[in-house]
C-alpha cells in the first residue's frame, strides 16, 4: 500500500480511500500498525479541523434516530458530516452486528455524509481503541462535523470526552430524577443533555426529566470552560425533527465561546497529551504479549494457583524480570 498516495486521496475527499484508511487503522497487525503511523504523520499536514461531537446514551434512547435526523439537518445546511458508530462486541465470539448504517438509511444515502460502524472489540469506555485516529482521518478528508456514537453502556462511558470538542448526553423521558442527575461520572462531563422522544404522550415526562436535570446541573461545580448557562438540558424529538436546530445553535455557540476564550485549543492539547500517555501504556502492555512473557506469566500463574506465591509478589517479580 502506497501511504503517500492514500494520504493524497484522503485529503482530496476520496470516500474509498477514507474507508481503506480506517480499516488500516483498526488493524492490529504489526505491519499495518506501522503503515497507520506513517499515514497519520502524512495527514498531519492537512491542518483541517472539524467539530468533534461525542454522543452517548443508554441503549434504546434513540441515538441512531437522533444522528440520522441531526446529520440530515446538518447536510441540508451544506455541511459535510462523518459518523463513527461504535458497536458492542460479543464477549463470547468477539463479533459485532454493525447495524448502525442500516438504521440510518436516509443519511447513508446522503452524498455529504459518511457513516462508518466499528466494533468495540471489548475496549472499555464506549469507543473502539482506534476511534480517535479515525476522527483525525475524517478531519483530513474535509468533513465539517464528526459525530462519534458510543456503545451506550452507562455512567462510566467517558473516554469519548477525550476525543471530542462537545460531549452530548441523550436521555429518554423518565430517565432519572434530580438525584440521579448529580451523580458523578458521565453527568459531570456532559456539555449538553438532550432529552429525546419529547413528543406525543411522552412530552410531559420529557418536560419533567428536562426540569430535573436542569436543576441537577446547577448543583454541579461550574467548569472554567463553560460560559453562563452551560452545561444545560434541552428537549428534542428526533422522530419529529423538533428542537434539533436549537440544539445545534447552542452547540455552535459553546464552541465559538471556547474558541474566543482559548479553551478550545487548550482542550485539544490536553487530549493529545492524554492519548500519548495511553499509547505508551498500550505499548507496555503489548510487550507482555510475547512468547517469553506469556510463558513466564503461565509459570507464575501456576505458582499463584497452588499457593506457592501471592499474586502481588508474583506480579512484582514478573515485572522486575521483564524490565531487565
Amino acid at each position: 500500500m502506497d501511504i503517500d498516495t492514500l494520504a493524497q486521496k484522503i485529503i482530496a475527499g476520496d470516500r474509498r480511500a477514507l474507508s481503506r484508511a480506517i480499516t488500516l487503522i483498526e488493524s492490529s497487525r504489526t505491519d499495518h500498525r506501522e503503515q497507520a503511523a506513517q499515514l497519520m504523520e502524512r495527514l498531519k499536514g492537512a491542518e483541517r479541523q472539524a467539530i468533534r461531537v461525542g454522543l452517548s446514551g443508554t441503549p434504546g434512547v434513540g441515538k441512531s434516530t437522533f444522528i440520522e435526523s441531526f446529520g440530515t439537518m446538518l447536510t441540508g445546511q451544506g455541511l459535510k458530516v462523518a459518523v463513527l458508530a461504535v458497536d458492542p462486541s460479543s464477549a463470547r465470539s468477539g463479533g459485532s452486528i454493525l447495524g448502525d448504517k442500516t438504521r440510518m438509511e436516509q443519511l447513508s444515502r446522503d452524498p455529504n455524509a459518511f457513516i462508518r460502524p466499528s466494533p468495540s472489540q471489548s475496549h472499555l469506555g464506549g469507543v473502539a481503541r482506534r476511534t480517535r485516529e479515525a476522527v483525525t482521518v475524517c478531519e483530513a478528508a474535509g468533513f465539517d462535523v464528526v459525530l462519534i456514537e458510543t456503545v451506550g453502556v452507562g455512567q462510566s462511558e467517558t473516554v469519548v470526552a477525550e476525543m471530542s470538542d462537545l460531549f452530548i448526553l441523550l436521555l429518554a423521558p423518565g430517565g432519572g430524577d434530580e438525584l440521579q442527575g448529580v451523580k458523578r461520572g458521565i453527568m459531570e462531563i456532559a456539555d449538553i443533555i438532550l432529552v429525546n422522544k419529547a413528543d406525543g404522550d411522552l412530552k410531559p415526562a420529557a418536560t419533567r426529566t428536562c426540569t430535573d436535570y436542569s436543576g441537577a446541573l446547577r448543583l454541579l461545580r461550574k467548569r472554567p470552560q463553560d460560559p453562563a448557562g452551560f452545561p444545560k438540558a434541552m428537549m428534542v424529538s428526533a422522530q419529529q425533527n423538533e428542537g434539533l436546530q436549537e440544539a445545534w445553535k447552542e452547540m455552535t455557540a459553546l464552541i465559538d465561546w471556547r474558541r474566543e476564550n482559548g479553551f478550545f485549543e487548550a482542550r485539544r492539547e490536553e487530549q493529545a497529551r492524554y492519548w500519548f500517555e495511553q499509547e505508551v501504556r498500550n505499548g507496555l502492555l503489548a510487550r507482555l504479549d510475547t512468547p517469553g512473557a506469556r510463558q513466564a506469566m503461565q509459570d507464575y500463574a501456576a505458582r499463584v494457583a497452588n499457593g506457592a506465591i501471592t499474586p502481588t509478589v508474583a506480579a512484582r517479580e514478573l515485572l522486575d524480570a521483564l524490565g531487565r
